[in-house]
């Protein structure tokens, strides 16, 4: 028995690829995250087309506290070990009546990770069924190779390259993971999977956390981070978003056990978001969250190369 999954439970997730559904907190603790995230998407217009979210754990405490929201950790310990890392999050927004889907595809095509110890918990913050375009998996497809994809860029699909795996999959096969809000899906990193368009009268709002095990390297760059939230980083492949700490009070050298603080290496997360997305008013957006979450002036990156640091 695992700390918050059956027996049967994570024997599924190893045998299928993917586990449905845990319930990780209340219906109203979840509208309670949805309204904060709407908060936040009603103050940064656009933010979500140029950014999709990515690492807003560095800058929201809200994201954060999903990212690191114990029951949720206990259910990725359950299939993935005592050593947890965050690498990424994003969100999946289908408006109401939407024709954004996403394809099927695997999410290690593109990110450049070096094995695959990679589980991601979708959490949803509104209703995710076959009517607002829940998820599908391809049971057992984790255990496959890579597969080659194809970039479509097609516009109303989710994913920034529209990628898609580049052999048919039949459709009968797939398992559909429904969720109510305050539950999560679990599934790996090279489970073939993909959801449909939104035609209910809500928004489907997920969120996907992408945990990682120190083992993983990233293998497509010079430098890549990770927040350690639950066990060690026994390995030191990367780049430790620092948890915060009160000024006059910095943390003890050496100490490589989580105090689950927030991550907040700001210089790597603009640099990177930079890199990919030099807008000014992206950069803006980010500006102003970082002053809102440390409490600090910062500069505009823009001023000078690695001032945002």
């Amino acid at each position: 028995m695992g700390k918050l999954l059956s027996d049967d439970d994570i024997q599924q997730y190893h045998r299928d690829g993917f586990f449905a559904p845990a319930r990780v907190m209340s219906a109203d603790d979840a509208l309670a995250f949805r309204r904060k995230f709407e908060a936040y998407e009603a103050a940064h217009e656009g933010w979500y087309e140029m950014s999709k979210g990515q690492k807003l754990y560095l800058l929201q405490t809200w994201a954060r506290d999903l990212a690191k929201h114990p029951k949720i950790l206990d259910a990725v310990e359950d299939v993935m070990g005592p050593n947890l890392m965050v690498w990424g999050l994003s969100l999946f927004i289908k408006d109401a009546g939407s024709p954004n889907y996403v394809s099927w595809h695997q999410d290690s095509t593109y990110w450049g990770l070096s094995k695959p110890n990679v589980t991601t918990a979708w959490i949803a913050l509104s209703p995710a069924n076959r009517q607002s375009g829940c998820m599908k998996m391809m049971p057992g497809t984790h255990q496959w190779e890579q597969i080659a994809h194809k970039d479509t860029l097609a516009q109303e699909n989710l994913l920034t390259r529209g990628q898609e795996i580049a052999v048919n999959v039949n459709e009968d096969d797939a398992a559909y993971l429904e969720l109510e809000p305050g539950e999560i899906s679990l599934h790996n990193i090279r489970t073939v999977h993909a959801s449909a368009p939104n035609v209910s009268t809500d928004r489907r709002i997920g969120i996907a956390v992408r945990y990682i095990t120190p083992d993983v390297k990233q293998v497509n760059a010079d430098g890549d981070s990770a927040w350690l939230v639950r066990g060690e980083d026994t390995d030191g492949n990367a780049i430790i978003d620092k948890d915060r700490v009160e000024t006059g009070h910095p943390r003890p050298p050496g100490n490589r056990r989580t105090d689950g603080g927030l991550a907040g290496d700001a210089d790597l997360g603009f640099n990177a978001a930079i890199k990919h997305r030099p807008d000014n008013a992206f950069v803006h957006v980010i500006v102003t969250d970082l002053k809102q979450a440390f409490g600090k002036t910062l500069r505009h990156p823009g001023r000078r190369p690695r001032a945002a640091g």
